[in-house]
């Protein structure tokens, strides 16, 4: 399933416009520990965190992942919204909790 394609299904919106929604998600990673993140997270994970500086971008650059879900409606940055676009790397916005947001991937099959 795309991040598009999710982004429908569960009604959220991308803040970085059309930039990386056709990335395959192959599962979810939460955390807000950038580092503990760098360590565990994997290539195509969906990254849900609060954090919302501009690091988030590397890390989720670095590491591949499908794109960052900033939950619970924490406010972002013109900034990380600009090097999320320019690095390709979608920026998910929902006022969801971090647990609503897992609940309702797996309901759609994502990280089984």
């Amino acid at each position: 399933m795309t991040v598009s394609e999710i982004c429908k299904r569960l009604e959220l919106v991308s803040l970085t416009g059309e930039s990386g929604l056709e990335r395959e998600v192959s599962s979810v990673y939460i955390c807000d520990l950038l580092s503990w993140v760098m360590a565990h997270a994997q290539k195509g994970d969906i990254w849900i965190t609060i954090q919302s500086h501009t690091n988030i971008v590397a890390v989720a650059s670095l590491l591949e992942l499908s794109c960052i879900i900033i939950c619970e409606d924490a406010e972002i940055d013109d900034d990380t919204i600009k090097k999320a676009a320019d690095e390709d790397i979608p920026i998910i916005s929902s006022r969801k909790s971090a647990f609503e947001l897992a609940k309702e991937l797996i309901e759609l099959g994502i990280g089984k």
